[in-house]
């Protein structure tokens, strides 16, 4: 079987790229490792931007579609020392620039954009192999065998594409996530919810620190945040949830029980998330007939908030460069590439300035500091 574009991977940046090249009339064919749309949750919020992810979103015409999902006054910052005494408040500007959203529902709106058939599911890949002149043969984990002219890597931190184009692997960021879920908060933790406000809420101090948000139903989603080794996550034995949370509480303290609430309250099993991150400035030589987009492509910590926004944006430039260039994929990928490099760079140097900066000596007053110098002046 030939498809002319091949893309791995149907996350925000494959489903962009899918979408961007449908409007202009060229198909494209998604292959996902993940049975169903909805074999798995979606993660949590995602603020959009109006430089790059909104862009995206316009380019596919899927705006209005898009401001029908921003949950209004998400956006509102809150940043809190460690008894949970409040230093900075930063209600929703209320403005657009960076509106969030469910990622599920943009993930959704996304997928309904485009034919039933363009996505296969329970496509694993497994291996790739160059045919020459560009094409490239993909096997997948089902037996089911397809070659393409154009094959996009848009399938993630460990994409299986990448290594046709570089050797380089993430690496551990230093910093790990564990995830917890406290739902009907209002009612069954109306402390929690209190100290977290209508958005985001961010308590750090040096090496670690409790980010959390609330979604529109009442949920309150917490990301634990130490700044340890890896080797030490070792010690929490996940498959014993409260003896785990134990341990981690005691990393905490002498904290608010609000705050620790978060942790030792968790009505979810904790999920551990390490970080891992491309180097900064990370790209690779053309090689004919693939690319990548995403976190594939630039891998970088949380901390901007630009991993979704860079993968949908990624989509949609590279569908541009594709209509722009008819005929012509090397052109295409050389344009795009040209331009992805040094913007991703970019970003990736500020958020990996930003993860220091969350949990560094000054915390929580650089933080502060921070997102003061970006507060609208009265």
């Amino acid at each position: 079987m030939n498809t002319p574009i091949a893309i791995i991977g149907a996350g925000l940046g494959g489903l962009a790229l899918a979408r961007v090249l449908h409007v202009h009339g060229i198909a494209a064919a998604i292959y996902e490792a993940e049975p169903s749309a909805d074999a798995r949750a979606q993660g949590g919020l995602l603020d959009i931007h109006e430089y790059n992810g909104q862009l995206a979103l316009k380019a596919a015409g899927l705006f209005e579609q898009f401001l029908g999902i921003i949950i209004e006054g998400a956006d509102a910052k809150r940043i809190c020392d460690k008894h949970g005494n409040v230093l900075l408040d930063w209600p929703s500007p209320d403005n657009g620039g960076r509106p969030e959203v469910e990622r599920g529902e943009l993930r959704r709106i996304l997928l309904e954009s485009l034919p039933a058939e363009t996505i296969r599911w329970g496509h694993k890949l497994t291996t790739v192999a160059a045919l020459g002149g560009g094409r490239h043969g993909l096997t997948f984990a089902n037996g089911s065998t397809v070659t393409t002219e154009l094959l996009v890597g848009a399938d993630g931190a460990w994409s299986r594409v990448r290594p046709l184009l570089t050797d380089v692997k993430p690496a551990y960021a230093g910093l790990s996530f564990v995830e917890t879920f406290l739902f009907d908060a209002n009612r069954r933790h109306p402390a929690s919810a209190e100290v977290i406000g209508d958005g985001t809420l961010m308590a750090v101090v040096p090496n670690q620190g409790i980010l959390a948000h609330r979604h529109a139903n009442g949920t309150l989603q917490t990301y634990v945040a130490l700044n340890r080794p890896e080797d030490w996550f070792a010690r929490l034995d996940l498959s014993d949830p409260d003896a785990a949370m134990a341990l981690l509480a005691e990393e905490f303290d002498g904290w608010a029980p609000a705050l620790t609430a978060l942790i030792t309250d968790s009505d979810t099993p904790p999920v551990l998330r390490p970080i891992h991150a491309l180097p900064v400035g990370h790209q690779w030589k053309r090689v004919p007939g693939v690319t990548l987009l995403g976190d594939a492509a630039h891998l970088m910590s949380p901390f901007a908030g630009e991993g979704a926004n860079l993968a949908l944006y990624d989509g949609a430039l590279l569908a541009e460069a594709i209509v722009a260039n008819p005929g012509n994929v090397e052109a295409a990928l050389l344009a795009y590439e040209q331009e992805l490099f040094p913007r991703s760079a970019e970003t990736a140097a500020e958020t990996d300035k930003n993860l220091k900066l969350f949990f560094n000596e000054t915390a929580p007053q650089g933080l502060v500091d921070l997102f003061t110098q970006y507060l609208p002046r009265q």
